[in-house]
């Protein structure tokens, strides 16, 4: 008899269709209270694996996340918002799922069982032994990212595994294990509620730790950040203005000529 995981157990909560919409919504968010505090247990392994990234890009590594539905889409999320907040290279976070580009927003049938699948869309990066591969599954038990993480060890590619089920497949075989124990789901079984929130806390830890180590930002501001709207470009001209204590109208000319405030900032007297 298999051992029921945690992200199946029954919800602490039943007759949810006999609840009011208020007590549906409250509940929700005790439950949710939760989660920060799961995810500081796991802070240690989290600083591991992102001293270990920073290592590795600076030798021109990349990171890779792989996984399928809820999880896959959170890791293609991460990864998709790491060139306009960093100005760094789609190429340099890049998040894969299973199914492919069709599985972000439709399920793909039977795409999370295939154990070699991972492997070969890794290998269309020529990914190598610089790079990092982060697995997410909450049920820690995916065959599509349990094979890609068995292959990258076969290969000597570091490997993390963010789970939410601590002690299953994917903590057992991931080099850093990161085993987020949110409890059973307010809708028993639906990893995108509780499991799907921790797994999105622990890859902005993540990816802005990493960027923040890696030279990204300056004090607590995105100064890399791409100028891709009208938004943005103020935003970095307020930056350089607290920066050069300078006036609108300069430290936006500045901005505009140098495409980044890092660069106008020091290029400025230049």
């Amino acid at each position: 008899m298999k051992t029921l995981k945690i992200t199946e157990t029954p919800s602490n909560y039943d007759n949810l269709e006999q609840m009011s919409t208020e007590s549906l919504l409250s509940n929700i968010n005790n439950e949710d209270k939760k989660i920060a505090d799961a995810v500081a247990l796991v802070v240690p392994n989290i600083s591991k694996l992102v001293d270990a990234l920073v290592e590795r890009f600076n030798k021109g590594g990349r990171l890779f996340y792989i996984g399928a539905g809820t999880s896959g889409r959170l890791g293609i999320l991460d990864a998709s918002e790491i060139p306009p907040t960093f100005g760094m290279p789609h190429e340099r976070v890049v998040g894969i799922i299973a199914g492919g580009d069709t599985a972000i927003r439709k399920a793909v049938e039977n795409a999370e069982d295939n154990t070699e699948q991972a492997w070969l869309d890794l290998k269309e990066h020529q990914i190598n032994s610089n790079d990092v591969v982060v697995g997410i599954a909450a049920s820690g038990s995916t065959p599509y990212v349990i094979g890609g993480i068995n292959t990258a060890n076969e290969n000597g590619i570091l490997t993390a595994g963010i789970t939410n089920n601590p002690g299953s497949k994917l903590a057992q075989v991931a080099n850093i294990p990161i085993e987020v124990n949110v409890g059973p789901e307010f809708l028993t079984g639906s990893t995108r509620m509780k499991s799907g929130t921790s797994q999105k806390l622990v890859l902005n830890m993540i990816s802005t730790a990493l960027m923040i180590k890696i030279g990204r930002v300056k004090g607590n501001k995105m100064v890399n950040m791409q100028l891709s709207n009208d938004k943005l470009v103020d935003r970095g001209t307020r930056y350089i203005i607290e920066e050069l204590n300078i006036e609108y109208s300069e430290a936006e000319a500045l901005l505009i000529k140098y495409g980044s405030v890092k660069k106008a900032i020091e290029n400025y007297n230049n």
